[in-house]
């Protein structure tokens, strides 16, 4: 045994480095993380994930943002009028994935999830983006927020208690750990069909392509 010991440790110190190139490869290359069938968006619940379009459609977009990230709220008017185009074979889900260096983005999260909870969290969704620039630079974005759920017609009491509860912090939480278990490191990130969008492609003209391409596949597939 002892005659082997040199070459042992030789190939433990091979796969050691082998690793470790492969981990600098892997954190300088665009995403293209596939999801696994076990966490796809198919899987889940309707009350624990957030949805617009039919159930069946061709197409699943799943995006996990940060409601106080430029980049997201730029990209979010041309996902919308995707939406709008492809309403009839897209379906679109939301996944929070909020960033302590934005400092209202927790909150942010949580008021979205909160109006969930009354069955509104589209409408804050879609109110969060639109006013980023407005809630994003003011100190204290509370009242902001509480106008908003009085906007789309929230109970506002029970509003205030749930953005502050155990609940909606649950739950964006559970977003996040499910993101970064994808590989998740930036915000937007999207998945079409479970397959990532590299960053490169996060542009409408490359989205579109990339939804008549998984169109095609899945027509071509039935």
């Amino acid at each position: 045994m002892k005659r082997f010991l040199p070459f042992v440790i030789v190939a433990v110190v091979g796969l050691v480095t082998i690793g470790a190139g492969v981990i600098l490869y892997r954190a300088k290359r665009p995403q293209t993380t596939t999801i696994p069938k076990a966490m796809g968006a198919s899987k889940e619940h309707a009350e624990e994930v957030h949805v617009r379009g039919a159930a069946n459609a061709a197409v699943t977009l799943e995006e996990y943002g940060d409601f106080q990230c430029p980049p997201c709220g730029g990209l979010e008017v041309p996902l919308q009028q995707i939406e709008r185009d492809y309403a009839a074979s897209l379906r679109v889900i939301f996944r929070n994935f909020p960033f302590t260096i934005h400092e209202h983005a927790h909150e942010a999260a949580y008021a979205a999830e909160a109006a969930g909870l009354q069955g509104h969290f589209w409408e804050m969704h879609d109110l969060l983006y639109r006013e980023q620039a407005v809630w994003a630079k003011t100190k204290d974005v509370q009242p902001l927020f509480d106008s908003y759920a009085g906007m789309i017609g929230l109970d506002l009491e029970r509003f205030k208690k749930d953005a502050s509860g155990e609940q909606v912090k649950a739950k964006v939480e559970s977003d996040r750990k499910r993101g970064e278990q994808l590989g998740v490191k930036n915000t937007p990130t999207i998945f079409i069909n479970n397959q990532s969008v590299p960053p490169t492609s996060l542009n409408p003209v490359a989205l579109r392509a990339a939804i008549d391409a998984a169109v095609k596949d899945k027509d071509n597939s039935s």
